[in-house]
């Protein structure tokens, strides 16, 4: 008799012509298609849809599975053939086995964060506590395995409840590859965002393979939304940014002045406490001007303008005027005499300041020297010489070897092929008589 008469012939059974699921919740993993005490049709339908895979389960003996598309359950058919063939034995109810239908889209949108602060070693500011949160998504790739190493006899499963396993594999994991790329590529925590795409593709090609085998998941995204940073630290880096981007400190404490007079002049109770502070008496005028308080009475004018400069010598530090300073430099012009004044963006040379410059004369020329040589000649003599000196030893041997250089030539040469020195160099000998 075959399978499908013995099941026909069981008393009370219901027959069941097509096997599918419809799914409207979106969050469902795996369902498990009721089968108990009824049988199966031969003939009948198995429709998987997309984002959908089947798999036969009979005491723990599970079929290949199968895609999307409409299978004919039935002895006849491929694959599944085989699968009922072999449960085809000591039937007691109709079907002993389930259907399970596993859900192969994308679970998008999967939230993470770190529960607790973890430690930045930051190349800058050293230690700093952070969290960090994002999205991750994921999907089903073997069925068969999630189904033996997550589902076991579940007859429903979301992703709620494998999500708090991924998730603790998927924070521990990115915070080992975020302090190795840290560490790697001196990366301080202002920089951090900025090679977050770099760390997710290391990262989805680090955890699949052991998603695959441990869960038959696939990780196809994972994103870092930010990172958390301490009240004070994030202070400290705001104030850091203001100044970075002002550059020059007197700006800096003009930005912060013209800001706390704002502030005063949106609360008149932070004016005493502003001025008891010692914030200053041109800036308490201004704020009383503001804020319609009585004008005090101004300070008195300052002093005319100076024509006295700021010097540094070998003497030390003072202000001079620019006839002091000339007659320091007359002193000694070899020394460094350096000068100073309000507005200019470093120390001058006493040369380059014309008010100082135009006192002395200038330099007299250095004094008219001697042309020297570097010489070698015969016996390893080697020197520094004069022309005058050369001259002497070219005529003394002129057959020998007496190789000059100087600067601006390119190499070693003969002296006698200097023009500077051929004066004293003798004549050739003439040749000899011929024999009579």
């Amino acid at each position: 008799m075959s399978l499908w008469k013995t099941l026909k012939n069981h008393a009370g059974a219901q027959f069941l012509d097509v096997i599918q699921w419809l799914d409207d919740a979106g969050d469902t993993l795996v369902y498990r298609f009721p089968i108990f005490n009824q049988a199966i049709q031969d003939g009948g339908k198995l429709v998987v849809r997309p984002g959908q895979a089947a798999v036969f389960v009979n005491e723990g003996q599970l079929s290949e599975s199968f895609g999307p598309g409409t299978f004919e359950l039935s002895t006849r058919t491929k694959a599944i053939s085989s699968f009922f063939e072999s449960i085809a034995y000591k039937l007691n109810y109709p079907y002993k086995g389930d259907v399970y239908f596993v859900s192969t889209t994308r679970q998008t949108a999967q939230k993470w964060g770190t529960p607790a602060p973890f430690l930045f070693e930051d190349p800058q500011y050293g230690g700093i506590e952070i969290r960090a949160f994002g999205t991750f998504e994921y999907r089903v790739t073997d069925p068969a395995r999630f189904l033996t190493e997550v589902v076991g006899t579940k007859g429903l499963f979301t992703n709620a409840e494998i999500n708090g396993q991924l998730k603790a594999q998927l924070i521990d994991a990115f915070r080992a590859n975020l302090k190795r790329l840290a560490a790697e590529k001196g990366i301080n925590v202002n920089h951090l965002d900025t090679h977050f795409y770099e760390l997710k593709g290391a990262f989805l090609e680090g955890m699949n393979p052991g998603f695959v085998e441990k869960y038959g998941l696939t990780l196809t995204d994972f994103s870092i939304g930010g990172l958390n940073l301490p009240d004070d630290l994030r202070a400290i880096l705001n104030k850091r940014r203001e100044m970075d981007m002002l550059g020059d400190p007197e700006r800096f404490a003009r930005f912060q002045a013209a800001n706390a007079m704002r502030d005063a002049a949106q609360n008149p109770g932070m004016a005493g406490s502003m001025m008891g502070a010692g914030v200053g008496m041109g800036m308490g005028q201004m704020m009383g001007a503001q804020m319609g308080a009585a004008p005090q009475q101004h300070a008195p004018p300052p002093p005319p303008p100076s024509n006295l400069l700021h010097y540094n010598g070998p003497s030390g530090q003072a202000q001079l005027s620019p006839q002091q300073i000339a007659e320091r430099v007359t002193q000694d012009r070899s020394a460094s005499h350096q000068v100073w004044a309000a507005g200019w963006p470093a120390w001058k040379s006493w040369d380059q300041v014309p008010q100082i410059a135009s006192l002395l004369p200038p330099p007299a020329p250095p004094a008219p020297s001697a042309s020297t040589f570097h010489y070698a000649g015969p016996n390893g003599v080697r020197g520094q010489h004069s022309a005058a000196e050369i001259q002497a030893m070219l005529a003394a041997d002129p057959s020998a070897r007496h190789m000059v250089w100087k600067e601006g030539m390119a190499g070693w040469v003969q002296a006698k092929t200097v023009p500077e020195l051929q004066s004293a160099a003798p004549p050739p000998l003439p040749p000899p008589l011929p024999e009579p």
